[in-house]
C-alpha cells in the first residue's frame, strides 16, 4: 500500500453511492504502511529538510485520508441499516464490508429492531418493565408512602391504574387496598 493507492480508495468511496470493495487485508496493509512511515520519520536525520517535512506531511495526510475513508464507510453502513430496518430486507452483501463493518452492521440492525419493538410496545400501552412489577387498580385512596427502595410514591385515588413493584403491590393486595389487573 502507498499514499497514492490510499488516496484513490478515498476518491472512489467518496464519489460512489454504494460501499466500495477494499483490498483484502486493507487495515493490516495500512497499519504496515503507517509503521514503515513512522520508522522512516524516526530514522530521518533531518526532520526539517524539505524531504523530511514532505514525508511528515504525507504521513499526517495518510492518517486523515484513512479517517475520512472510515467515516464515509460508516455513513454508508448507517444508510444500509436504515434501509434494512425500514424495508425489512436485509442488505447482506457483505462482500464490500470489512469484518468489523459486518459486525457493526449486524449490531446496528438489531439495535434498530429492538428500538422499533419498544416503540410498538409503548404505542400499544405496554411498557418495558425493569424488575418485577405488578399492575393494580386502587380500590380505596392511598396516601403518599415510601417504597422498598426508599422512594416516595403516591398518593393514589380510587380507580387509579398503577404499575408497582411486586413487593409493594403484594402488601397493598394483602390490605385489600388494590386489586390485581390480569
Amino acid at each position: 500500500m502507498d499514499y497514492t493507492e490510499l488516496y484513490e480508495l478515498l476518491r472512489k468511496e467518496k464519489y460512489a453511492d454504494s460501499l466500495q470493495t477494499l483490498p483484502k487485508g486493507f487495515v493490516d496493509d495500512f497499519s504496515t504502511y503507517l509503521r514503515e512511515r513512522r520508522a522512516s520519520l524516526a530514522d530521518s536525520s533531518d526532520l526539517f529538510s524539505e524531504e523530511g517535512l514532505k514525508s511528515k506531511k504525507q504521513f499526517e495526510n495518510a492518517l486523515s485520508i484513512f479517517k475520512e475513508l472510515m467515516r464515509i464507510r460508516k455513513r454508508k453502513i448507517l444508510n444500509l441499516v436504515f434501509v434494512a430496518s425500514e424495508t425489512g430486507i436485509m442488505k447482506r452483501d457483505f462482500s464490500t464490508m470489512l469484518s468489523f463493518e459486518q459486525a457493526l452492521f449486524e449490531r446496528l440492525v438489531l439495535a434498530v429492531e429492538d428500538a422499533d419493538k419498544e416503540l410498538q410496545q409503548q404505542l400499544h400501552g405496554a411498557r418495558a418493565i425493569l424488575g418485577e412489577n405488578k399492575m393494580v387498580i386502587v380500590r380505596q385512596p392511598i396516601a403518599e408512602f415510601v417504597d422498598m427502595n426508599g422512594g416516595v410514591i403516591g398518593p393514589f385515588d380510587t380507580g387509579a391504574l398503577v404499575n408497582l413493584d411486586a413487593k409493594v403491590a403484594d402488601i397493598l393486595l394483602a390490605e385489600q387496598k388494590v386489586s390485581l389487573v390480569d
